[in-house]
């Protein structure tokens, strides 16, 4: 018997809203609430707002938690001040990728692990597991936090309105507490869209308060409710990998491109290093193949697992696929065979139901916001 999905403290919300509600790694989330075009265009140019309770939080704390990430991830952890985040993943021993992942050093001996919803309790173990032998405590949060995110060009002066905290001072990858709409939260702008944007981590039981200040606050900037569909769209144009999608098991981040999150020159051990310097060696010499970018030339939809093909040989496999609100037209991500990988290849198609259809392989991201 299938376990009952998990609902977010926003869930009544969501439904009067009319919202289309989807299973999506164990919860219950709105995928829509009306044309996800519509959404897709107001985070691109007004703002957005978006319910991501189902992330996972884990707090890792005490006076080796440094240590231990270090040592369960490929990142180096150490250097991250107080206030600021980074972005990392969690590998096997072989360099296969377990998660990406954003840390946070809240404090000296305290950091917030973000997990994605459907990793977070196969990341809660392995960081449980990694810890034997450190001075650190690993805790599972995921219960202690709902987290909403406002993104879009909106988006600073709509949170502005609704609390003293610095966001001017507010960098990229960083986090600070404050009082949004007289609510603790910690404010972090990170993003997962293209655009700014900022996440408030709160505590559960406040969380219908803060989205409805957030909506009032907002909707004379047209801000409205998205769901995970535009969400999704976003990303990709933003050319940000989705894990089961761009990151797996059977990759490392040499194979995908994100090789710099890999820090070898950091203190100590850490798991994956030796089957990771191959992979970067590897990636070097004879590099796999590339994740690129795909524009149709013609309407059909490219969809996850299509095959990509050249002079009527499989060079690779299509990992995201979707049409673009920005730019008009399909676009998809794919992991394809070095020679055909430049931008600008010839005779590069995806084989969409048999028919060989024509795309342009670009450099990633398709969208990039004008700072």
């Amino acid at each position: 018997m299938r376990n009952a999905p998990r609902l977010t403290a926003l869930d009544a919300l969501h439904r009067s809203l009319g919202a289309t509600m989807t299973d999506f790694a164990g919860w219950d989330m709105p995928l829509r609430y009306g044309s996800e075009r519509d959404e897709h265009n107001a985070v691109r140019t007004k703002a957005g707002l978006f319910d991501l309770s189902h992330m996972g939080e884990i707090t890792v704390t005490g006076p080796q938690a440094s240590d231990l990430l270090n040592y369960a991830l490929v990142g180096n952890i150490a250097t991250i001040g107080p206030g600021r985040a980074r972005y990392t993943m969690i590998c096997r021993e072989d360099g296969g990728i377990v998660d990406d992942l954003i840390v946070y050093r809240l404090q000296e001996q305290e950091y917030m692990v973000v997990a994605n919803a459907g990793n977070a309790q196969v990341v809660l173990d392995a960081l449980t597991e990694r810890a034997q032998g450190f001075d650190a405590t690993v805790r599972d949060d995921r219960d202690a936090y709902a987290l909403i995110a406002v993104q879009g060009p909106e988006s600073p002066g709509i949170l502005k309105s609704l609390t003293d905290a610095d966001l001017d001072g507010l960098k990229y990858y960083a986090g600070l507490p404050g009082t949004v709409a007289g609510v603790p939260a910690l404010i972090a702008r990170t993003g997962y869209t293209g655009e700014d944007g900022f996440e408030l981590f709160v505590e559960p039981q406040h969380a219908e308060k803060l989205w409805r200040a957030l909506t009032e606050a907002g909707s004379p900037a047209g801000l409205i409710p998205c769901g995970l569909s535009c969400r999704d769209t976003l990303r990709l144009e933003a050319g940000m990998p989705l894990y089961g999608h761009e990151l797996t098991t059977a990759l490392t981040p040499f194979d995908a491109g994100l090789g710099r999150v890999v820090k070898f020159e950091k203190d100590g051990d850490f798991v994956g290093r030796e089957a990771l310097a191959k992979a970067a060696e590897r990636a070097e010499t004879a590099p796999p193949r590339k994740l690129v970018g795909l524009v149709a030339e013609g309407r059909r939809v490219p969809r996850a697992g299509m095959q990509v093909v050249a002079g009527g040989q499989v060079v690779g496999e299509v990992t995201s696929g979707a049409p673009s609100p920005t730019l008009g037209r399909p676009i998809a991500m794919a992991y394809v065979d070095a020679a055909h990988a430049a931008p600008g290849a010839e005779g590069v198609g995806v084989d969409i139901r048999g028919t060989h259809e024509p795309y342009e392989v670009v450099a990633l991201p398709f969208y990039k916001r004008q700072k």
